[in-house]
């Protein structure tokens, strides 16, 4: 499998993953943290890190809308129990 290929694979991966825990909004962060031991900040964090590794800054907020799919706060006071 040539590096295109393998990026495209994990990028889908990674959009896929995102779509899930959209899907799963009753999952509460500090449930993925206990079981999986990353949740919904860590993923925006490490987009985050990512980008800036490809001189891309992007900030926190930013991150997090595009994990959460709104703005944090927002998903905060509809969500979060």
């Amino acid at each position: 499998m040539d590096e295109s290929l393998k990026k495209d694979i994990q990028s889908a991966t990674l959009d896929r993953l995102i779509k899930h825990l959209d899907g799963r909004k009753d999952v509460q962060n500090i449930d993925l943290m206990n079981l999986a031991g990353f949740c919904r900040n860590c993923l925006s964090r490490w987009y985050r890190e990512e980008a800036e590794k490809k001189g891309v800054k992007i900030s926190d907020p930013d991150a997090r809308e595009h994990v959460y799919g709104m703005p944090y706060s927002e998903w905060k006071e509809k969500y979060q129990k």
